[in-house]
Protein backbone atom coordinates (compact mmCIF):
# COMPACT_ATOMS: atom_id res chain seq x y z
CA UNK A 1 0.00 0.00 0.00
CA UNK A 2 1.25 3.47 -1.12
CA UNK A 3 2.09 5.96 1.91
CA UNK A 4 -1.20 8.36 0.49
CA UNK A 5 -3.71 5.48 0.14
CA UNK A 6 -1.99 4.62 4.05
CA UNK A 7 -3.34 8.05 4.81
CA UNK A 8 -6.42 8.27 3.47
CA UNK A 9 -7.39 4.87 4.89
CA UNK A 10 -6.28 7.03 8.38
CA UNK A 11 -8.87 9.59 7.37
CA UNK A 12 -11.65 7.55 6.43
CA UNK A 13 -12.56 6.80 10.33
CA UNK A 14 -13.47 11.06 10.06
CA UNK A 15 -15.14 11.11 6.75
CA UNK A 16 -18.26 9.98 8.24
CA UNK A 17 -20.75 12.30 6.01
CA UNK A 18 -22.45 10.84 3.08
CA UNK A 19 -21.57 13.90 1.18
CA UNK A 20 -17.72 12.31 1.78
CA UNK A 21 -18.50 9.01 -0.24
CA UNK A 22 -15.99 7.39 2.02
CA UNK A 23 -13.27 9.14 0.13
CA UNK A 24 -13.42 6.72 -2.40
CA UNK A 25 -14.52 9.06 -5.09
CA UNK A 26 -13.22 11.91 -7.65
CA UNK A 27 -15.05 14.21 -5.39
CA UNK A 28 -17.63 14.95 -2.34
CA UNK A 29 -21.18 15.23 -3.08
CA UNK A 30 -23.14 17.68 -1.00
CA UNK A 31 -26.95 17.87 -0.65
CA UNK A 32 -28.14 21.52 0.42
CA UNK A 33 -30.94 23.46 0.05
CA UNK A 34 -32.63 21.27 -2.59
CA UNK A 35 -29.75 21.32 -4.65
CA UNK A 36 -27.02 19.15 -5.11
CA UNK A 37 -23.03 19.91 -4.64
CA UNK A 38 -20.07 18.81 -5.99
CA UNK A 39 -17.07 19.58 -4.41
CA UNK A 40 -13.09 19.06 -4.74
CA UNK A 41 -9.63 19.91 -4.07
CA UNK A 42 -6.67 19.18 -5.96
CA UNK A 43 -3.07 20.54 -5.17
CA UNK A 44 -0.15 20.66 -7.68
CA UNK A 45 3.65 20.57 -6.58
CA UNK A 46 6.29 22.20 -8.49
CA UNK A 47 8.51 19.69 -9.93
CA UNK A 48 6.04 16.77 -9.34
CA UNK A 49 2.68 17.78 -11.13
CA UNK A 50 4.33 20.65 -13.47
CA UNK A 51 8.35 20.85 -14.58
CA UNK A 52 10.05 24.31 -13.01
CA UNK A 53 10.32 25.89 -16.43
CA UNK A 54 6.63 25.48 -17.14
CA UNK A 55 4.82 29.06 -17.96
CA UNK A 56 3.09 30.35 -15.08
CA UNK A 57 -0.19 31.27 -17.51
CA UNK A 58 0.16 27.52 -17.94
CA UNK A 59 0.65 26.54 -14.35
CA UNK A 60 -2.52 28.17 -13.59
CA UNK A 61 -4.55 26.44 -16.41
CA UNK A 62 -3.19 23.42 -15.43
CA UNK A 63 -4.76 23.66 -11.49
CA UNK A 64 -7.96 24.68 -13.20
CA UNK A 65 -8.26 22.40 -15.37
CA UNK A 66 -7.60 18.82 -12.93
CA UNK A 67 -9.89 19.97 -10.90
CA UNK A 68 -12.55 20.70 -13.69
CA UNK A 69 -11.48 17.80 -14.50
CA UNK A 70 -13.17 16.38 -11.34
CA UNK A 71 -16.62 17.67 -11.93
CA UNK A 72 -17.13 16.53 -15.48
CA UNK A 73 -16.67 13.06 -14.07
CA UNK A 74 -19.25 13.66 -12.06
CA UNK A 75 -21.40 14.93 -14.39
CA UNK A 76 -21.05 18.65 -12.64
CA UNK A 77 -21.52 22.15 -13.92
CA UNK A 78 -18.70 24.17 -12.25
CA UNK A 79 -20.31 27.02 -10.69
CA UNK A 80 -16.93 28.73 -8.68
CA UNK A 81 -13.27 27.88 -7.33
CA UNK A 82 -11.09 29.01 -4.44
CA UNK A 83 -7.58 29.42 -4.85
CA UNK A 84 -4.59 28.39 -2.38
CA UNK A 85 -1.65 29.71 -3.37
CA UNK A 86 2.22 29.61 -2.61
CA UNK A 87 4.42 33.36 -3.07
CA UNK A 88 7.39 33.55 -4.70
CA UNK A 89 9.14 35.68 -7.26
CA UNK A 90 6.51 38.68 -8.18
CA UNK A 91 6.93 38.31 -11.58
CA UNK A 92 5.78 34.38 -12.13
CA UNK A 93 3.30 35.40 -9.78
CA UNK A 94 1.95 38.27 -11.96
CA UNK A 95 2.13 35.84 -15.28
CA UNK A 96 0.27 32.82 -13.00
CA UNK A 97 -2.25 35.44 -12.16
CA UNK A 98 -2.86 36.59 -15.43
CA UNK A 99 -2.86 33.01 -16.70
CA UNK A 100 -5.65 32.19 -14.10
CA UNK A 101 -8.02 35.15 -15.21
CA UNK A 102 -7.61 33.72 -18.94
CA UNK A 103 -8.72 30.31 -17.43
CA UNK A 104 -11.40 31.23 -15.69
CA UNK A 105 -12.72 33.13 -18.34
CA UNK A 106 -12.45 30.59 -20.68
CA UNK A 107 -14.42 28.06 -18.48
CA UNK A 108 -16.97 31.31 -17.12
CA UNK A 109 -16.20 30.65 -13.60
CA UNK A 110 -15.68 33.27 -10.96
CA UNK A 111 -13.09 33.34 -8.17
CA UNK A 112 -14.73 33.05 -5.26
CA UNK A 113 -11.60 33.61 -2.72
CA UNK A 114 -8.78 31.63 -0.90
CA UNK A 115 -5.54 31.74 0.74
CA UNK A 116 -1.96 33.06 0.36
CA UNK A 117 0.86 31.66 2.06
CA UNK A 118 4.97 31.98 1.70
CA UNK A 119 6.61 28.69 2.00
CA UNK A 120 10.09 27.03 0.74
CA UNK A 121 8.38 25.28 -2.40
CA UNK A 122 5.96 26.39 -4.38
CA UNK A 123 2.82 24.32 -3.70
CA UNK A 124 -0.82 25.50 -5.27
CA UNK A 125 -4.24 24.56 -4.40
CA UNK A 126 -7.66 24.91 -5.61
CA UNK A 127 -10.86 24.11 -4.54
CA UNK A 128 -13.73 23.89 -7.26
CA UNK A 129 -17.44 23.84 -6.58
CA UNK A 130 -19.95 22.24 -8.87
CA UNK A 131 -23.57 21.90 -9.45
CA UNK A 132 -25.06 18.79 -10.49
CA UNK A 133 -27.02 18.73 -13.29
CA UNK A 134 -28.82 15.52 -12.92
CA UNK A 135 -27.59 11.62 -11.62
CA UNK A 136 -24.34 12.08 -10.22
CA UNK A 137 -22.27 8.66 -11.03
CA UNK A 138 -19.91 7.39 -8.60
CA UNK A 139 -16.83 5.08 -9.19
CA UNK A 140 -18.92 2.50 -7.07
CA UNK A 141 -21.61 1.80 -9.66
CA UNK A 142 -19.94 -0.63 -12.51
CA UNK A 143 -21.39 -4.09 -12.76
CA UNK A 144 -20.10 -7.74 -14.64
CA UNK A 145 -21.75 -7.39 -17.86
CA UNK A 146 -21.23 -3.89 -17.83
CA UNK A 147 -18.87 -2.85 -20.93
CA UNK A 148 -15.89 0.16 -20.00
CA UNK A 149 -15.17 3.17 -22.24
CA UNK A 150 -12.95 6.18 -22.06
CA UNK A 151 -12.94 9.63 -24.37
CA UNK A 152 -10.24 10.99 -25.95
CA UNK A 153 -6.78 9.62 -26.44
CA UNK A 154 -4.45 7.66 -23.56
CA UNK A 155 -0.73 8.80 -23.64
CA UNK A 156 -0.15 11.90 -25.40
CA UNK A 157 0.09 13.97 -21.82
CA UNK A 158 3.09 11.42 -20.67
CA UNK A 159 4.37 11.77 -24.01
CA UNK A 160 4.32 15.58 -23.76
CA UNK A 161 5.95 15.42 -20.52
CA UNK A 162 8.60 12.84 -21.61
CA UNK A 163 9.67 15.37 -24.68
CA UNK A 164 9.59 18.06 -22.50
CA UNK A 165 12.52 16.58 -20.66
CA UNK A 166 14.36 15.36 -23.46
CA UNK A 167 14.11 19.13 -24.57
CA UNK A 168 12.04 19.13 -26.97
CA UNK A 169 9.61 22.07 -26.48
CA UNK A 170 8.04 21.98 -29.83
CA UNK A 171 6.17 18.57 -29.25
CA UNK A 172 2.92 18.69 -30.39
CA UNK A 173 2.16 16.54 -27.70
CA UNK A 174 4.16 19.59 -24.95
CA UNK A 175 -0.41 21.26 -25.00
CA UNK A 176 -1.99 18.08 -24.20
CA UNK A 177 0.42 17.78 -20.79
CA UNK A 178 0.42 21.69 -19.98
CA UNK A 179 -3.11 22.10 -20.88
CA UNK A 180 -5.25 19.67 -20.59
CA UNK A 181 -9.17 19.67 -21.27
CA UNK A 182 -11.45 19.18 -18.85
CA UNK A 183 -14.87 16.93 -20.44
CA UNK A 184 -17.22 18.67 -18.70
CA UNK A 185 -19.81 18.80 -21.82
CA UNK A 186 -18.78 14.76 -21.93
CA UNK A 187 -19.19 14.49 -18.16
CA UNK A 188 -22.78 15.88 -17.94
CA UNK A 189 -24.49 14.15 -20.77
CA UNK A 190 -22.55 11.06 -20.27
CA UNK A 191 -23.49 10.82 -16.52
CA UNK A 192 -27.33 9.63 -17.00
CA UNK A 193 -25.85 6.67 -19.50
CA UNK A 194 -23.09 5.02 -17.09
CA UNK A 195 -23.17 3.24 -13.85
CA UNK A 196 -19.43 4.59 -13.03
CA UNK A 197 -17.64 7.12 -13.67
CA UNK A 198 -14.02 9.06 -12.60
CA UNK A 199 -11.69 10.63 -14.45
CA UNK A 200 -8.01 9.45 -15.59
CA UNK A 201 -5.35 11.19 -14.03
CA UNK A 202 -2.33 9.17 -12.35
CA UNK A 203 -2.48 6.45 -15.68
CA UNK A 204 -5.22 4.28 -17.11
CA UNK A 205 -4.54 0.97 -15.54
CA UNK A 206 -3.95 2.42 -11.99
CA UNK A 207 -7.46 4.36 -12.27
CA UNK A 208 -8.96 1.51 -13.38
CA UNK A 209 -8.28 -0.53 -10.54
CA UNK A 210 -9.22 1.74 -8.31
CA UNK A 211 -13.05 1.88 -10.26
CA UNK A 212 -12.72 -2.21 -10.08
CA UNK A 213 -11.69 -2.06 -6.06
CA UNK A 214 -14.72 1.00 -5.63
CA UNK A 215 -16.98 -1.34 -7.65
CA UNK A 216 -15.87 -4.70 -6.16
CA UNK A 217 -15.37 -6.42 -10.00
CA UNK A 218 -12.76 -7.33 -12.04
CA UNK A 219 -12.00 -5.05 -15.01
CA UNK A 220 -10.36 -6.57 -18.43
CA UNK A 221 -9.34 -3.94 -20.85
CA UNK A 222 -8.02 -4.64 -24.58
CA UNK A 223 -4.64 -2.57 -25.70
CA UNK A 224 -5.60 -2.96 -28.79
CA UNK A 225 -8.72 -0.89 -28.54
CA UNK A 226 -6.92 1.60 -26.37
CA UNK A 227 -7.29 4.87 -28.74
CA UNK A 228 -3.90 6.65 -29.80
CA UNK A 229 -3.41 9.94 -31.54
CA UNK A 230 -1.60 10.36 -34.54
CA UNK A 231 1.62 12.09 -32.38
CA UNK A 232 1.82 9.49 -30.00
CA UNK A 233 4.76 7.40 -31.12
CA UNK A 234 4.96 4.62 -28.25
CA UNK A 235 2.96 1.62 -27.49
CA UNK A 236 -0.36 0.94 -26.05
CA UNK A 237 0.91 -0.48 -23.12
CA UNK A 238 3.43 3.07 -22.15
CA UNK A 239 0.08 4.76 -23.12
CA UNK A 240 -2.24 2.93 -20.36
CA UNK A 241 0.64 3.81 -18.01
CA UNK A 242 0.93 7.52 -18.47
CA UNK A 243 -0.35 9.65 -16.23
CA UNK A 244 -1.93 13.47 -16.85
CA UNK A 245 -4.63 12.49 -20.01
CA UNK A 246 -7.46 13.85 -17.54
CA UNK A 247 -10.07 11.68 -20.01
CA UNK A 248 -13.54 10.09 -18.68
CA UNK A 249 -13.26 6.20 -18.08
CA UNK A 250 -16.59 4.92 -17.15
CA UNK A 251 -18.53 1.70 -17.44
CA UNK A 252 -21.94 1.51 -18.74
CA UNK A 253 -24.75 -0.92 -19.29
CA UNK A 254 -24.23 -2.61 -23.15
CA UNK A 255 -27.73 -1.23 -23.71
CA UNK A 256 -26.33 2.77 -24.04
CA UNK A 257 -23.41 1.93 -26.80
CA UNK A 258 -25.69 3.52 -28.90
CA UNK A 259 -26.29 6.33 -27.36
CA UNK A 260 -22.65 6.91 -26.12
CA UNK A 261 -21.39 6.66 -29.67
CA UNK A 262 -23.87 8.76 -30.91
CA UNK A 263 -22.72 11.19 -28.34
CA UNK A 264 -19.36 11.52 -29.10
CA UNK A 265 -20.32 12.51 -32.70
CA UNK A 266 -22.45 14.63 -31.68
CA UNK A 267 -19.80 16.68 -29.53
CA UNK A 268 -16.70 15.88 -31.71
CA UNK A 269 -15.31 13.19 -29.11
CA UNK A 270 -14.16 9.95 -29.61
CA UNK A 271 -15.78 7.78 -27.00
CA UNK A 272 -13.97 4.51 -27.33
CA UNK A 273 -14.81 0.85 -25.57
CA UNK A 274 -11.74 -0.76 -24.26
CA UNK A 275 -12.86 -3.47 -22.40
CA UNK A 276 -15.26 -5.06 -20.31
CA UNK A 277 -16.66 -5.33 -16.25
CA UNK A 278 -16.51 -8.89 -15.24
CA UNK A 279 -16.95 -11.00 -12.13
CA UNK A 280 -13.99 -11.44 -9.56
CA UNK A 281 -11.66 -8.38 -8.91
CA UNK A 282 -8.48 -6.57 -10.11
CA UNK A 283 -7.26 -6.07 -14.41
CA UNK A 284 -6.39 -8.46 -16.87
CA UNK A 285 -4.92 -7.35 -19.96
CA UNK A 286 -5.50 -8.72 -23.46
CA UNK A 287 -3.89 -8.42 -27.01
CA UNK A 288 -5.78 -9.48 -29.33
CA UNK A 289 -6.97 -12.01 -27.12
CA UNK A 290 -3.90 -12.94 -25.96
CA UNK A 291 -3.39 -12.42 -22.05
CA UNK A 292 -0.80 -10.03 -21.10
CA UNK A 293 1.11 -9.68 -17.64
CA UNK A 294 0.78 -6.56 -16.01
CA UNK A 295 3.09 -4.09 -15.63
CA UNK A 296 4.99 -3.57 -11.99
CA UNK A 297 3.76 -0.25 -12.09
CA UNK A 298 0.58 1.07 -13.12
CA UNK A 299 0.58 4.31 -12.99
CA UNK A 300 1.72 6.63 -10.59
CA UNK A 301 1.46 7.19 -7.21
CA UNK A 302 2.41 9.92 -4.00
CA UNK A 303 5.09 7.64 -1.54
Amino acid sequence: MSAEAAFIDLLRGLATHPAARGLRDDAAVLEVGGETLVLTHDMIVEGVHYLPGDPPADVAWKLVAVNLSDLAAKGARPVGVLLGFTLGEAAWDKAFAEGLAAVLAAFAIPLLGGDTVSAPARVLGLTAIGRAAGPVPSRAGARPGDLLWVSGTIGDAGAGLAALRAGAEDSPLVERYRNPRPRLEAGERLAPLVGAMMDVSDGLLIDASRLAAASACGIEIELESIPLSQAFAGTPLEAVTAGDDYELLFAADPDAAVAILALGEEIGLPLSRIGRCVAGAGLTLTDRGTSVPLPAKLGFEHG
